[in-house]
């Protein structure tokens, strides 16, 4: 363990809940070995992994969210196979310039540029625009009902460990001065490329690296470790003056300060494969001497209708884009539909967002949510599969395991889930209280793997939650109505009320049960 230790986190503990398949192999795509392999945990049945998190100067889009997603089922499936999760998902809130996509180490800090755009005008100072879009991430998040993080670190509050990290470098004789800075010797790390491919003799890398030029660097290829800049927005105090850390050593040092000198897994997006997981692979080992992590995971690209997101084209779109109510400016998506939609293409293969897949998700929700209204969400862990009803339920069940453990196959799983509900749906009015209860059971543990059944309570945008309270009350009192017309055989008035019922977006279904209602999608 390097120098300034880490925090020791115990993993959640392992659900009470019914499982019905435990300890079964999850196989997973490595990135650094090519192949899908079985995870072996280093501790058994104990998984620790660390999934790359947003740089919060602005809000997290589609396209963020859709490699958060890939970490969050890799969280479920563990969890769903029996295994504890310690996961930790960090937020950059300093030092990710502009050009670190590309080369180091200059360009300007995404979040001092983001205080001058027009949305910064709203805040006093970076610290503010930091906090609001980090809470803002966190809102998104709770959302689109992904888990929440063991740990969910921050650069700005982790600033010792860095510094520590880059003084060991330093000392072990990985990292130099320069009057800019502090930089990363990529000679002194010979396995530099791994993960990448990007070797030491790739000529076009090298052209890359070059159009960034600082004459003290030893190479151009050295990476930036530490920026000296006094006039910096958020600036702290170094051995080498006041500056900010370099992107890729946050994310190395918070690693190890709650998952240890070597993790199971690390996930993130496809464009962070090079150069930040490749330097973050340089720094980590050559400060501990040790594997950082055996399983890397990287989520591809999204696109919206075909094409990259842009502002321009008018196909940027923002989780609260798409889900907030429209009084907000938003399209008032249900956010399960926005995740279904994500998890419609496997993570691996580049993936089309269309408003056509959108409306097909908006529609199975409403037909979950035919269920759920009909037999509830269960309130308690007791889950049982009981009859032949039950046994069909649990295979549909195992399916779709089946599919997420082997190389999180979301196609696949979202099939079963179909093919349950429309089973479920042909004898709704039918169901025995077992098969209710096994209609609960199936629900709860598709949830617990997929998280688009039903969402945790209160994580909804405060707009929309009012704007869902004010409907159902709405709905509530014209559904009241129309029952006393109906009993009166005033039908002309009952279908005036059907028809205001359809004005606000709502369907009524009259059951032996009495009157049930759903909202309908709009896009």
């Amino acid at each position: 363990m390097f120098a300034f230790g880490h925090r020791k986190i115990a993993g959640r503990p392992r659900s009470n809940l019914a499982r019905i398949a435990l300890e079964r192999d999850f196989k997973i795509y490595n990135t650094l070995s090519r192949s899908v392999e079985s995870i072996q945990t280093k501790q058994k049945g104990h998984l620790t992994f660390y999934s790359c998190g947003p740089t919060v100067y602005s809000y997290a889009h589609i396209g963020n969210f859709r490699s958060f997603v890939t970490a969050d089922l890799i969280l479920r499936t563990a969890r769903a196979i029996g295994w504890n999760v310690t996961y930790a998902t960090n937020i950059t809130d300093v030092g990710h310039l502009t050009q670190d996509d590309f080369s180091d180490p200059t360009g300007e800090d995404r979040m001092a540029k983001a205080l001058r755009s027009k949305e910064g005008e709203a805040f006093a100072n970076v610290w503010d625009l930091a906090r609001f879009y980090s809470n803002k991430l966190i809102e998104d998040w709770r959302i689109l009902n992904l888990v929440e993080p063991t740990v969910r670190p921050r650069a700005t509050e982790h600033m010792r460990e860095q510094i520590a990290a880059v003084q060991i470098l330093m000392d072990k004789g990985h990292a130099y001065e320069t009057s800019q800075g502090v930089y990363f010797s990529v000679t002194s790390f010979p396995s530099y490329g791994q993960l990448s491919g990007n070797t030491l003799d790739n000529e076009l890398e090298q052209t890359v690296r070059d159009v960034v030029v600082d004459s003290e660097k030893r190479d151009p290829r050295d990476f930036a470790l530490w920026k000296k800049d006094d006039k910096h927005l958020m600036q702290w105090y170094s051995p080498w003056g006041w500056g900010f850390p370099g992107w890729h050593i946050e994310c190395s040092a918070m690693a190890m300060a709650y998952l240890g000198d070597e993790i199971d897994l690390h996930a993130g997006g496809e464009d962070l494969i090079f150069p930040h997981h490749e330097c973050e692979i340089a720094q980590s080992e050559s400060l501990t001497g040790k594997p950082f992590a055996k399983y890397w995971v990287h989520t591809r690209f999204l696109q919206v209708e075909g094409e990259k997101m842009s502002k321009s084209l008018g196909n940027f779109f923002t989780v609260r884009d798409l889900v907030a109510p429209s009084s907000d400016g938003g399209k008032g998506i249900d956010p399960l539909a926005v995740r279904m939609t994500l998890l419609s293409g496997h993570y691996r293969k580049p993936f089309n967002f269309t408003i056509k897949t959108l409306k097909g998700n908006v529609k199975h929700r409403e037909r979950l949510m035919e269920i759920i209204q009909v037999v509830g969400y269960p309130i308690n862990d007791t889950r049982s599969y009981e009859g032949e009803f039950g046994t069909a339920l649990k295979s549909i069940y195992l399916r779709a395991l089946d599919a997420m453990t082997d190389d999180l196959n979301t196609p696949t799983a979202l099939a079963a889930l179909f093919g349950g509900t429309k089973m479920i749906l042909a004898k709704l009015s039918a169901l025995t209280p077992a098969e209710i209860h096994a209609t609960q059971s199936w629900l709860a543990d598709m949830n617990d793997l997929l998280g688009v059944v039903h969402v945790v309570e209160g994580a909804a945008l405060p707009a929309q939650k009012q704007e869902a309270d004010d409907l159902e009350h709405a709905v509530g009192v014209l559904l009241i109505e129309r029952q006393q017309a109906r009993t009166d055989k005033n039908w002309s008035r009952a279908d005036e009320i059907r028809q205001s019922l359809t004005a606000l977006g709502v369907e009524v279904m009259d059951t032996p049960e009495g009157a049930k209602w759903k909202k309908i999608g709009s896009l």
